[in-house]
């Protein structure tokens, strides 16, 4: 495979410490979900780089099939123990869609699940239902 990009992230204590790219341009705190404390989670930073991507490959997408459309990704990350004991994430997308119509807003959603790289590297070993809805 082709790297095209490559970044690196450092993390310190965990769920209740910090974490922050290595080149000084994003960094966040890090507070356990339901605590009430400040800060991010990891399932919360997964969503917003998941969604973002999704959204960039549907638009990748749509111009490969000469599709005039916009669009608009939510990313719903939910995490959970397994029967095993390890943990597992869930995943819903939410894909709304203006200027085509159910049927097209379906193919595409499909099309871009297939070349997003989150999509790609979840598939086959997280749950991820896709909600497509044509405005």
């Amino acid at each position: 495979m082709k790297i095209f990009y490559k970044t690196r992230a450092t993390a310190t204590g965990g769920r209740s410490g910090h974490t922050a790219l290595d080149d000084g341009g994003l960094a966040f705190d890090l507070a356990r979900p339901g605590t009430g404390d400040v800060g991010a989670n990891p399932e919360q930073l997964f969503a917003l780089g998941y969604a973002a991507c999704f959204d960039s490959a549907l638009s990748m997408v749509a111009g490969q099939m000469k599709l005039e459309v916009t669009s608009k990704t939510s990313v719903e990350v939910g995490i959970g123990q397994r029967a095993d004991g390890g943990y597992a994430l869930d995943i819903d997308i939410y894909v709304e869609t203006t200027g085509i119509d159910t049927a097209q807003a379906e193919k595409l959603v499909d099309a871009a699940h297939h070349a997003c790289p989150y999509s790609n590297a979840t598939r086959n070993n997280v749950d991820v239902r896709l909600h497509v809805t044509a405005i």
